[in-house]
């Protein structure tokens, strides 16, 4: 017997990418973004020592004195391992919705801002502007696949 409800399972994606010539473009970017996340992410988590040697010595322990106690690096790992998950998972499902796009962009925007703000102001090394080049670039290759794509993708 019908109920008149829509299964709207994961196995059968909704929102899949309209015109095949964007299809690689945004694949690739979901698989490079999702990938350089997911490592900047976990790399704190992993050697705290080696991510210090590169970005500069950072204060958030202060209060413990312990070097476990990184609690706001820690912090930004797990997020940002958080947004690496999503796109990592839209790119192997070979699906691309709105709100993938949304937040892909929108991480690489807050980021890049951060890098170059706290750069700006000498809390962070020069280091980070490597990194908002790098967001600055994944901006730009979501702006290239937005205007490829150019259609909407319905929301059903």
């Amino acid at each position: 017997m019908s109920t008149g409800v829509v299964d709207r399972s994961l196995s059968q994606p909704v929102n899949t990418m309209p015109r095949p010539e964007g299809r690689g473009i945004a694949r690739y970017l979901l698989w490079t973004q999702g990938t350089y996340y997911g490592l900047t992410g976990l790399w704190p988590l992993v050697s705290i020592e080696t991510f210090q040697w590169v970005t500069g010595r950072k204060t958030d322990h202060l209060s413990t004195g312990r070097e476990a106690d990184h609690w706001l690096v820690m912090t930004v790992g797990v997020l940002v391992t958080a947004v690496a998950l999503p796109l990592l998972t839209a790119a192997w499902r070979r699906v691309l919705s709105p709100e993938t796009a949304v937040l892909g962009i929108a991480a690489a925007l807050g980021l890049a801002a951060i890098d170059v703000i706290y750069v700006t102001r000498g809390v962070i090394l020069p280091i980070y502007l490597v990194d908002a080049v790098l967001q600055v670039a994944i901006i730009c290759a979501w702006a290239g696949v937005l205007l490829i794509q150019r259609q909407k993708i319905p929301i059903n």
